[in-house]
């Protein structure tokens, strides 16, 4: 009862319904969310140069001799939109439900790291089947991608074991 009321005291004092229960491994979910906060931001400026240099048509800086056959690939656009836009706004989007303590924020943000990485895949096997061109600015989106998929569905699965959710949902559906 005593670490019940811990937590709702803490909870209060910080406000806006923001909680910081430590999981088993003594890991916060501020410093969860800090850190997915801060990869998306990574996969963002990874986005955000390949736009750049589409939109102001500089020369990419590529070791692999592949990142402009990639870009300029009939692959590198979906309905006419840019790749490296949707990956920006994606990115974007992770860092966005970072910002909240939400499971649903925990719930999108893993939905769309999972799909950004399927999609990451399957983009993959097109450079190496199809194109015949490797891209390093692409794989270390993907590598990015990889490593938020990992951090948003630990969340997820942290918040959703909690009995502390903020939101009230996995109350709500313990309470039979």
């Amino acid at each position: 009862m005593r670490d019940e009321a811990e937590h709702q005291a803490e909870s209060a004092a910080l406000g806006f319904g923001v909680r910081r229960c430590r999981d088993a491994e003594g890991v916060t979910d501020g410093r969860l969310r800090a850190a997915i906060a801060l990869v998306a931001l990574a996969g963002a400026a990874v986005a955000a140069y390949l736009v750049y240099a589409r939109y102001t048509h500089t020369q990419i800086a590529c070791t692999t001799g592949g990142c402009e056959t990639v870009q300029h690939s009939k692959y590198a656009r979906i309905g006419g939109v840019p790749v490296a836009v949707l990956g920006l706004a994606a990115y974007l989007a992770i860092f966005a439900t970072a910002l909240s303590a939400r499971v649903e924020a925990a719930a999108i943000g893993a939905a769309i790291a999972l799909g950004g990485l399927a999609f990451a895949i399957y983009l993959i096997v097109i450079q190496v089947a199809v194109i015949d061109a490797i891209c390093q600015w692409c794989l270390a989106s993907d590598a990015i991608l990889a490593v938020l998929a990992v951090l948003t569905i630990e969340r997820l699965r942290r918040l959703a074991r909690s009995p502390h959710e903020s939101s009230g949902v996995a109350r709500m559906a313990t309470r039979g």
